[in-house]
């Protein structure tokens, strides 16, 4: 964490200072279904608040097309901000112009404002220079607190650090500190586990992956088309033909780059993908043509779990099965059971990220026993796939 400022570095009483969060969270009927990124930056709000600071936050919610519309709008996080923050949240009716600047001249010290939506104004996301300027005039200093938008070059995330002494968050923090233990300087030797349903989401992702880790274990659907690959038969099991000889390639780059290619040698396999439908546990070449393979058996969780065991570092992106469905979500939470004992144990550091990871970890009961979990999804995968965070790369100590 060298490389950027946080909150360690940061003098705020009486600033003004922009936060950028993100409150893009999960609605039904009106209210808040899934705080997960709210708690995420309480710590930063309250610290920041205790510190005297009067604290503007800055967030996206949802895709609204063509201006402010009362499905898009902030205010009833708002609501639900405050109730968890045990604190007022004040609400402004816009993020820029009169109502911003009129809600901003009534703070005081330790006060928190949540400004509307940045993406009913169409200069948010084509990180126009007048948009940034608007928003910059608003604050004295400008902190970042929302990995999960960070590979976005939009005003709020991007812009705006390059007009305000810029600086990380605690939640930002965390998030950089814990991808930088896992990738850029782990402890050796590091697995990392790969699944969902397509090769072709995360051929990037594997192109990276191979270089850094010692072992690569492969699930979920896009193991069937490695499978395929290697002349397996795979019944009616979703597979991306056209990226045989791409896979043919990646297992060839693995094995030159030293990095061992685990993939399932048994299956929980079904004629039906619904839930609870008859299914069998096979050995991987004995698939009839009319079954889908929807799990991986017994056996590869145990393959794989001696794998994880030799390790010192996890990087866990994507479920191993159709988890969503039962029974075919017992080899991801067998998998994540035991990537949790090690790390209890503290024989491993385990971070894992991407929506339905997480959604399967939560499903598991066992995400608070990883070392990190991260709420992040496109931008945890750019992370992984070596890609450039322009919300990260601005926050960088010249």
């Amino acid at each position: 964490m060298k490389a950027y400022r946080t909150l360690d570095d940061l003098a705020v009483s009486g600033k003004r200072v922009l936060v950028r969060v993100d409150l893009n969270v999960p609605m039904e009927n009106g209210a808040v279904s899934d705080a997960t990124r709210i708690d995420r930056v309480l710590p930063t709000i309250r610290e920041l608040a205790n510190k005297n600071g009067k604290i503007i936050l800055l967030s996206h919610f949802g895709r609204p097309k063509g201006g402010p519309d009362t499905e898009n709008s902030l205010k009833p996080v708002a609501a639900e901000l405050q109730r968890r923050l045990g604190k007022t949240v004040a609400f402004a009716a816009d993020c820029i112009g009169e109502p911003a600047a009129a809600a901003i001249s009534a703070m005081k010290n330790g006060d928190v404002l949540l400004l509307e939506n940045t993406r009913f104004h169409n200069g948010e996301e084509k990180n126009d220079q007048a948009f940034v300027g608007e928003l910059a005039k608003l604050g004295d200093l400008f902190v970042n607190d929302a990995f999960s938008a960070a590979h976005r070059s939009h005003a709020s995330t991007e812009g705006i650090a390059h007009r305000l002494p810029a600086y990380a968050g605690r939640a930002m923090q965390s998030e950089l500190e814990a991808l930088t233990k896992a990738l850029e300087q782990p402890a050796r030797p590091v697995i990392a586990v790969v699944g969902g349903a397509k090769v072709s989401s995360k051929l990037a992702l594997l192109g990276n992956l191979l270089s850094k880790v010692s072992m690569l274990v492969i699930g979920g659907g896009m193991a069937n088309t490695f499978l395929a690959a290697q002349g397996k038969s795979i019944g009616k099991s979703l597979c991306e033909t056209d990226l045989l000889d791409t896979a043919r390639k990646i297992l060839a780059d693995a094995a030159g780059a030293g990095c061992e290619i685990v993939l399932p040698i048994d299956g929980v396999v079904a004629k039906q993908f619904k839930e609870h439908a008859p299914s069998r546990i096979v050995d991987i070449d004995h698939v009839s043509a009319d079954e889908m393979i929807l799990d991986i058996g017994p056996r590869s969780v145990v393959h794989a779990e001696e794998k994880m065991a030799q390790a010192k570092t996890l990087v866990w992106n994507g479920p191993v099965g159709a988890f969503e469905v039962k029974p075919f979500d017992a080899g991801t939470t067998a998998l994540a059971a035991t990537a949790a004992r090690l790390t209890a144990a503290g024989k491993l550091l385990s971070v894992a990220g991407g929506g339905d990871t997480v959604a399967a970890l939560n499903q598991a009961g066992i995400a608070q026993d990883f070392t990190y979990v991260s709420t992040a999804g496109g931008a945890f995968l750019e992370w992984l796939e070596g890609k450039a965070l322009p919300g990260v790369d601005a926050l960088r100590q010249p």
